[in-house]
């Protein structure tokens, strides 16, 4: 998953295709050195600050790394730029014009390491799995008829079948909720000010807050706060989605600064999904063992090790889509690295 949301986005962002996704799955410089420039950077929140801008100023550690890994991206990003400036010469030399939708990346970490922990929620809850499935089969019998049951895999969901997966959005709201792919967020302070609690907070200091925590609390999402109900998003009246205030479900950050990525974030994040679930069946592997790894995002500190099943398609019957269990591989989930 990391490796195709790394494609998606660098084709968004940049408009130019990396392709860590092809036959092998070569190494890329600019992701290597992502990974890198992003573990360095977590040392400064763990360390003290004059322990990190000592090693830094020595070269030691882990800055050495950071240093370097920054020369790359820049490196990368530089070459980006150039040759997007001279496609745009180019363009404006011969009358002609392209049009682009420029979109802020919601990142690759972030889409990524939410996937993860949504498919290993549905593999644990498979009246989940088994509603989102549904959902999805129903969407496409309105749209796609049932002639061809066959095809429906054969091309990916368009965007209007993509915004009618009201559970999905949910499940993927409350994985979310349960597992904020960035767990705890900071606020550097530029001037004094009172909290609404009147807690008086110091120009020059930073301010940390646990989303995990926050997520979990049952003064906000009561007593089964700690339980995985995408049914609370979705409204008893009229079965659509339930866009809570954004000050409660803060996994997107909120007011003036949430993430410029969200619908997109979904709309990936839904499309693969949706993708994968419509295909496959998925089961943990015995044994594996599931845990958080500490880093700015909350990825899995051994993958998500998991039984790939095919489904193969054979009709459709009263509204429902009749799957049967094939043979079935492992797989790194939050990697794309197949394990046989």
């Amino acid at each position: 998953l990391l490796i195709y949301t790394f494609d998606n986005i660098c084709g968004l962002a940049f408009g130019k295709d990396t392709r860590t996704c092809a036959p092998g799955l070569p190494e890329n410089g600019f992701a290597l050195a992502f990974d890198r420039a992003t573990e360095a950077s977590l040392q400064r929140f763990i360390i003290p600050e004059f322990m990190w801008k000592l090693k830094k100023w020595l070269g030691l550690g882990l800055e050495v790394s950071l240093s370097r890994s920054l020369e790359e991206i820049d490196e990368y990003l530089a070459a980006v730029i150039n040759t997007r400036k001279q496609e745009l010469m180019s363009q404006q030399e011969s009358g002609t014009h392209q049009r682009h939708d420029d979109l802020l990346s919601p990142g690759r970490d972030t889409s990524s390491v939410a996937l993860s922990w949504f498919f290993w929620l549905v593999t644990t809850h498979p009246a989940v799995e088994d509603n989102i499935v549904r959902e999805i089969c129903s969407v496409l019998i309105e749209t796609r008829g049932t002639d061809d049951v066959a095809s429906w895999t054969e091309e990916p969901l368009g965007f209007d079948e993509n915004d009618r997966l009201v559970y999905l959005k949910a499940a993927i709201s409350e994985t979310l909720r349960l597992y904020p792919s960035v767990p705890e967020d900071s606020k550097h302070v530029e001037n004094d000010d009172v909290l609404p609690d009147v807690t008086f907070v110091p120009a020059g200091s930073s301010v940390t807050y646990s989303i995990y925590a926050a997520e979990r609390m049952k003064s906000t999402w009561g007593e089964d706060c700690l339980e995985f109900k995408p049914e609370r998003w979705i409204s008893s009246m009229d079965d659509k989605f339930i866009s809570h205030d954004q000050y409660r479900f803060v996994a997107f950050n909120a007011g003036p600064r949430i993430c410029l990525g969200k619908d997109l974030a979904y709309l990936q994040m839904k499309t693969i999904a949706a993708a994968v679930l419509l295909r496959h069946r998925l089961t943990v592997v015995p044994g594996h063992k599931v845990e958080q790894k500490m880093s700015l995002t909350l990825f899995m500190k051994n993958g998500l090790l998991s039984l790939l099943m095919v489904k193969k398609s054979n009709g459709v019957s009263n509204g429902k889509c009749n799957g049967v269990i094939g043979e079935s591989v492992a797989v790194y989930l939050n990697t794309g690295v197949a394990m046989v």
